[in-house]
Parts: structure tokens; sequence; C-alpha cells
């Protein structure tokens, strides 16, 4: 399907769940599940590298990298390395939240039932349960442990 027409429809969607439905419907990703929340207007660049298991909720203004390019610099030195261009999938698993700004990187995995902080850059698997968050994101809770805090404040 064509990239620009992609993005016009996302653009005039009304919310994330019409945009996830219309990506899931048009076999964007490798697989996208059931009950997700897809808020950007972009897609990555390889989307077919981008695994999303059910209820996964993606906010606004995520970046999911799936590729690299920094070959195209590497091949031009003087010094005769050829370096191929290095592409790698991204697997989000089942209940995970990915706050708003986040960059998750190639070569990664979000657990289960786990939440990426507004703002990480995800550069290793986030394990099951856990609260990352950062630059690069790092464990900083569980899910646990906020499902408490959040239920003790509301």
């Amino acid at each position: 399907m064509n990239r620009k027409w992609v993005l016009l429809n996302l653009l005039i969607k009304k919310d994330g769940i019409a945009r996830a439905n219309y990506l899931k419907k048009h076999h964007m990703f490798n697989n996208m599940g059931n009950h997700c929340y897809w808020h950007p207007f972009k897609i990555p660049s390889e989307p077919k590298l981008l695994t999303l298991h059910d209820n996964v909720v993606v906010t606004s203004n995520v970046t999911f990298v799936t590729h690299d390019i920094i070959d195209y610099m590497i091949n031009h030195m003087s010094n005769n390395k050829q370096l191929a261009q290095h592409k790698g999938p991204i697997e989000i698993f089942d209940n995970v939240f990915i706050g708003c700004n986040s960059t998750i990187m190639y070569d990664t995995k979000i657990g289960p039932n786990a939440i990426v902080a507004a703002g990480s850059v995800v550069v290793n698997d986030v394990p099951e349960g856990a609260v990352v968050g950062g630059v690069p994101a790092k464990v900083i809770g569980s899910i646990d442990e906020f499902i408490d805090k959040r239920s003790k404040n509301s």
C-alpha cells in the first residue's frame, strides 16, 4: 500500500482506536493483536519488522526505529570497511503501554505487562512486569507497584 495514502488515512482518523483498526485491517505490521491503540501519525520505515500483540497502547509521537544507516557514513570513509545496513525487529507483547515521545530501537522486545515511561529510549529488552524510564531506559519499578500507587491516588 502506498505510504502517503496510509499516512493521509492516519491523519483523518479520529482517535488511536480508529488508527489501530485501520493499520490492522491493512496488515501494515508483521502482526497487530486485538484491542490495540495507535496514536502516532507515523509508522516505522520497515513496518513489517514491528509486531504488536494484544492490548498494546502506543501514545503520541512514539518512534519505532527498525534500522540504522550508519553504514552509509562508514562505507564512504577511506578505511575500506564495508558494512551492510542493519535492520532488526521490534516485538511488543501483551498489555504494554508506551508513553509519549518514547523511542523504541531495533532488536528489542518489550515483555508482557510492562510500561515504558514518556520520553524513554528503549535500547534493551524490557522484562515482563517492569516499568522502565530514562535514556537509556532502565527498570524503575514494577507494574504491580504502579497499580498500587495509582489506586491509592484514585
